[in-house]
């Protein structure tokens, strides 16, 4: 149930940046930002989430792993919106311009994101002791 309420929460999240940067700014249809952001969600859910965050340090190590989990999320949210993005609308320099755009905004969520996994999800207590905004 953790898990599925984070995947919610993350689907929301790039739902919401896609459709005000793809389909608000850049006039791509919702229903393919829609499907962009499923698509996202479940890839860096597994990959950058599970996969990459998971083992990018030791668990005492939070900041690193934060930083190479937020970093693997940039690019790879760039790389899934601008290839679904290509094939979906063309490969125009608009999607390219798009991509950019959403992947460092939702980058910028992932790393709140993580703090998320960290406490509700991942059961660590990582950020109590040294992270004044953990607890807030």
């Amino acid at each position: 149930m953790k898990h599925l309420k984070a995947l919610i929460i993350k689907f929301v999240m790039s739902t919401v940046v896609l459709g005000i940067v793809l389909t608000g700014i850049y006039n791509y249809d919702f229903s393919d930002s829609m499907l962009i952001s499923l698509v996202l969600t479940v890839v860096a859910y597994a990959l950058g989430d599970l996969l990459v965050y998971q083992n990018a340090a030791d668990d005492s190590d939070y900041k690193k792993r934060n930083i190479v989990a937020t970093i693997s999320d940039l690019i790879l949210t760039f790389l899934v919106i601008w290839i679904m993005g290509a094939s979906l609308f063309g490969n125009t320099g608009t999607i390219i311009q798009g991509s950019i755009v959403s992947a460092i905004v939702i980058a910028i969520g992932e790393w709140f994101f993580h703090k998320y996994l960290d406490k509700h999800v991942l059961n660590t207590d990582n950020y109590r002791h040294t992270d004044t905004t953990y607890n807030k």
